[in-house]
C-alpha cells in the first residue's frame, strides 16, 4: 500500500527541481491525493510567482474535496507578494494535510497550521521531516542567523592538497566534479574568491552547463588593496555583476575606471584577521544575497572558518597523492598548537562523480 512518505518524497522531488530559482523563498511542493490517485502537484517556480499549493489546486479542481494535500513546507499564513495559502488550503475543501515541516519564518511558525487545525482540517506535521529541512537549509538558516548561508567547496588530492607549490591547481578533480560544481553555482546567489585566485587563474566564475542555460551568480572578490588588474575576466560584468569588497581608501582613480566597467563595491574595514567579515555577510545579506559558495583558496577558507561564518563543506577529493612540503592546502591561516584548537566536523554524506568523491560536511555545534 502506497503510504504518506511516497507522495512526500514525491513532493520533495518537485521541490528540489526548483532549487536556486525561488531565492529569498523556499523550494517547496505540492501533491493532492484522492482514492490513490494524483490529482494535482505543484512547485513554487520563482519569488513572487504562486506557491506551490496554488499550482497543485489549479491542477485538482473539484478533485480536491476530500483529497489528502502533501506540502514540503507549511503553507503560509501572511501576506506577502502573494495571498496566504493557509486560507486557500482551509477553503479548498481538502479532508487532510500533511506537512514535512514548520515553517522557520517568525510570521509563519505554526500559524499556518494552525489556521488548518482550527478549520476541522486533519493535519500530519514531521512526514520526512529531516529531509525536508535539508532541502531548505538555506532558506531556514536565513530565518534563524539573518545573514547568508556559506558554503566552502574545494577540491583536493587525496593526501589534502589543493595544489603545487607554485599554485598550479588545474585539473585536481575529473571533469564529471566539475560539472557537479557549475550546477552548484546555477543555485546560489553568489561566488566568493579571495584576490589571490583572481591573480593566479583570472576565472570567469560563471556557470557553464552543458545543456545551456544556467543563472550566473553574483561575484564577490575580497580585494583590501585593490590589487585587481583591469583586463581581469571578472570585471568584464555584462553577464555576470561583479562586487569588490575593498577599505575605503583603496585607489579612487581605479576605483573609477572599474565603476566605469559596471564593477560595484562594498567597503568594509580591516581587522587582526583581514577584512570584517561578519559585517560584509551583514552587508550582503541587505543586498539581498541569501547564499554564497567559497571558491577561494587557503586564506579565504581560513578567514571564513576563523570567523565562523562557515555552514556547510562540500569537500571533492581526487584519487592523486599530490606531496611536498610547500604544496598549499585548503585552510592556511594561523598555526594551531594542539588538536584540541580543531574544528568537529560531522559528516552527512558522500556522492561519487566519476573517479573522485564528494564529502558532505556540516560543522558540529558546540
Amino acid at each position: 500500500m502506497i503510504d504518506d512518505q511516497y507522495y512526500m518524497k514525491l513532493a520533495l522531488d518537485l521541490a528540489a527541481s526548483a532549487k536556486g530559482k525561488t531565492n529569498p523563498n523556499p523550494v517547496v511542493g505540492a501533491v493532492i491525493v484522492k482514492d490513490g490517485v494524483i490529482a494535482g502537484t505543484g512547485i513554487h517556480r520563482k519569488a513572487g510567482e504562486p506557491h506551490a499549493e496554488v499550482h497543485a489546486f489549479k491542477m485538482a479542481g473539484e478533485y480536491a474535496e476530500g483529497a489528502t494535500l502533501y506540502v514540503t513546507l507549511e503553507p503560509c499564513s501572511h501576506y506577502g507578494k502573494t495571498p496566504p495559502c493557509a486560507n486557500l488550503v482551509k477553503e479548498s475543501g481538502v479532508r487532510r494535510v500533511v506537512v514535512a515541516t514548520q515553517d522557520p519564518n517568525p510570521e509563519v511558525a505554526g500559524r499556518g497550521i494552525a489556521i488548518l487545525k482550527d478549520a476541522g482540517i486533519e493535519v500530519e506535521v514531521g512526514v520526512m521531516e529531516k529531509e525536508a529541512q535539508s532541502l531548505n537549509e538555506r532558506f531556514i538558516h536565513n530565518m534563524t542567523k539573518n545573514r547568508p548561508f556559506v558554503i566552502s567547496k574545494f577540491a583536493m588530492t587525496l593526501d589534502g592538497k589543493l595544489a603545487t607549490h607554485t599554485g598550479h591547481s588545474k585539473w585536481i578533480t575529473g571533469e564529471e566534479s566539475r560539472h557537479s560544481v557549475h550546477v552548484l553555482r546555477n543555485e546560489v546567489d553568489a561566488i566568493l574568491v579571495g584576490i589571490g585566485t583572481v591573480l593566479a587563474d583570472d576565472p570567469s566564475l560563471t556557470t557553464r552547463l552543458p545543456e545551456g542555460g544556467g543563472k550566473n551568480p553574483v561575484r564577490i572578490i575580497l580585494d583590501s588593496e585593490l590589487r585587481i588588474p583591469l583586463d581581469a575576466n571578472v570585471v568584464e560584468t555584462s553577464k555576470a555583476k561583479t562586487i569588490i569588497v575593498t577599505q575605503e581608501h583603496a585607489p579612487g582613480d581605479k576605483m573609477a575606471v572599474l565603476s566605469e566597467k559596471g564593477v560595484e563595491f562594498i567597503f568594509v574595514q580591516k581587522n587582526d584577521d583581514g577584512l570584517d567579515l561578519s559585517a560584509l555577510m551583514k552587508e550582503l545579506y541587505n543586498k539581498g544575497i541569501t547564499d554564497v559558495l567559497l571558491e577561494g583558496g587557503g586564506e579565504v577558507n581560513a578567514s571564513f572558518l576563523r570567523a565562523g561564518l562557515i555552514d556547510k563543506f562540500l569537500i571533492y577529493v581526487a584519487p592523486k597523492l599530490l606531496g611536498g612540503r610547500n604544496s598549499l592546502t585548503p585552510f592556511t591561516g594561523v598555526n594551531v598548537d594542539t588538536m584540541d584548537e580543531a574544528l568537529d566536523v560531522a559528516f552527512s554524506g558522500v556522492d561519487t562523480f566519476g573517479e573522485d568523491i564528494r564529502i558532505t560536511a556540516y560543522p558540529k555545534l558546540k
